[in-house]
């Protein structure tokens, strides 16, 4: 399946925001690319530009293509509850994300990768879709001959955050996806709410 592997600096900049973790370019250079820089005059924006641009930062943010994202907003919609809140929700609850979330991983594209390769367990079996939607109870484990590895022994030794939702056993190397976030737990700066009005034209 295709995934976008241009420049990450790129998309940061054009966002202002650090989607992929720390970016020193983003630091350097606190606005959008381009050969002529910040001299450039920018064209205000309009309602469609603006929602389009909150769309595309949650697909890059936790690396979806468009099918998958909007698959997973009618899902959201379909449910009970406030929309935007319940597309979070699924997007935290992707195993990716939640590899990533628990520090099993460096980053998403790094968990994406453990996952694909087989390195990770969901309630003792192996599983390698990265989009698998995990439920409340689900225990996230790193398989025992996998655990030397060092991008997970350097992931997993390096002080994180840790979240509400999830439980973390640093010495087993497993957590738990103990229950969906609420919107005010998770961290990402997106407009949920500009994504709904864009789907909803």
């Amino acid at each position: 399946m295709a995934r976008y592997r241009g420049p990450k600096s790129k998309i940061a900049r054009r966002f202002r925001e650090p989607i992929f973790g720390r970016d020193k370019a983003l630091e350097k250079k606190n606005y959008g690319p381009g050969q002529h820089g910040n001299s450039r005059r920018r064209p205000k924006l309009s309602e469609y530009a603006v929602q389009l641009a909150e769309k595309q930062k949650a697909k890059y943010t936790y690396g979806l293509l468009e099918k998958q994202f909007r698959n997973l907003f009618k899902k959201a919609a379909a449910k009970k509850g406030i929309t935007g809140e319940n597309l979070l929700k699924f997007l935290e609850a992707r195993l990716d994300n939640t590899v990533f979330r628990l520090g099993i991983a460096p980053t998403r594209r790094a968990a994406r990768q453990l996952v694909g390769h087989c390195h990770i367990l969901v309630n003792g079996s192996v599983v390698n879709i990265p989009s698998y939607q995990l439920k409340p109870g689900d225990v996230i484990a790193v398989r025992e001959r996998s655990k030397s590895l060092e991008v997970i022994a350097d992931a997993a030794g390096s002080v994180r955050k840790r979240f509400n939702w999830l439980e973390w056993d640093g010495s087993d190397l497993s957590g738990k996806f103990i229950s969906y976030p609420e919107r005010s737990e998770i961290p990402e700066n997106i407009k949920e709410q500009l994504i709904v009005e864009l789907y909803s034209k």
